[in-house]
């Protein structure tokens, strides 16, 4: 059986995360046993949820253990098999973690899907064919429920779960507005991926004047919100919303460094009679198959040409993920192991 190379969470953050929270160590891999599955990872997933489990504190989901494998989800292929499920070749998607190789119980549901890369490069697996574009389809339709010729605005426009969110109101007839930092990244979401506008919120220093250029963005206001940022964003686009309008809490990266996110105008909240909801994707597999199938349809036909930032070799992890959480990347950030 391989070395295998991992990353551990050798420490939590205090503040703002660092790289010394993490140490790059060195295993044995186990040999199978009957059931198992041995899989080579080729391309490692860095969200942003991932800051939040290295936190102690209470969340939807159990802290990332110290000393253990980073959490996050993988896309490789099976060099060994011990399962009647799947043979030595075998392109599959799964939650490996930040490491080379990974044993999987073949027979727990869920843990492995095998993956098709003849129109979908083995890469998006992890992003707008993957969980993060399953976020956005479940955010967008379950609870902003868009309908054509209304706005809807996303937060973090140019990354996975951001750009997936603008294609599909697209699909559905909503005219899409952007928020991202950076003109080259709002550049891309107008041209590449056909949003009607985007706004560069680093051009503004505070919510009034992101919610004048939303103003001027969203002619009749804003529907639904898609929101991943929090904060000033969050502010600017409550100032901007209609009656009855509608925000899918996903992400709130502004705060995941654990300093406080106020909201300025709660009260519009209910002057507008708005539904404010969060969600974690996993908790909704029942959406999945659908999600999955238009996505890949939308990424195979070329009508979803997802960005990607690619880190090369698994060392290079800590540092990628880092420069993510500060807004460094353009799209989906990978890390490229073998």
């Amino acid at each position: 059986m391989p070395t295998n190379r991992q990353i551990v969470l050798d420490k939590r953050p205090t503040g703002e995360a660092e790289a010394g929270n993490f140490r790059l160590v060195t295993s044995e891999t186990p040999a199978l046993s009957e059931g198992q599955v041995l899989v080579r990872h080729r391309f490692l997933s860095l969200d942003p949820y991932m800051r939040g489990r290295m936190n102690e504190g209470k969340s939807y989901a159990q802290p990332q253990p110290l000393g253990e494998v980073m959490i996050g989800g993988t896309v490789g292929e099976v060099v060994e098999s011990r399962s009647p499920k799947f043979t030595a070749g075998d392109q599959v998607v799964g939650m490996g973690g930040w490491q080379e190789f990974s044993v999987v119980d073949a027979g727990q549901p869920g843990a492995l899907r095998k993956v098709d890369d003849s129109r979908v490069p083995l890469s998006h697996y992890l992003g707008a064919v993957g969980m993060p574009g399953v976020t956005a389809w479940y955010g967008l339709n379950r609870i902003i429920e868009p309908q054509a010729g209304r706005t809807v605005t996303v937060s973090a426009a140019s990354g996975a779960v951001g750009s997936a969110v603008g294609v599909l109101a697209k699909a559905r007839g909503c005219r899409a507005v952007g928020i991202a930092g950076g003109a080259q990244k709002c550049r891309y979401v107008v041209e590449e991926l056909g949003f009607d506008a985007c706004i560069d919120y680093r051009e503004h220093g505070d919510a009034g004047s992101l919610s004048r250029a939303l103003k001027q963005a969203c002619p009749d206001g804003i529907d639904g919100h898609f929101e991943n940022v929090g904060g000033m964003v969050l502010d600017a686009v409550l100032l901007r919303a209609n009656a009855f309008a509608r925000v899918a809490v996903c992400g709130m990266i502004a705060g995941y460094d654990g300093q406080p996110i106020p909201l300025t105008y709660p009260q519009l909240i209910l002057t507008n009679r708005m539904r404010v909801e969060g969600f974690i994707v996993s908790e909704h597999m029942e959406v999945w198959p659908q999600a999955l199938a238009e996505l890949g349809e939308l990424v195979g036909s070329g009508r979803f040409r997802p960005r990607e930032s690619v880190a090369e070799g698994l060392e290079a992890a800590p540092e990628a993920f880092l420069g993510m959480l500060r807004g460094r990347n353009f799209g989906k950030q990978l890390v490229r192991i073998s």
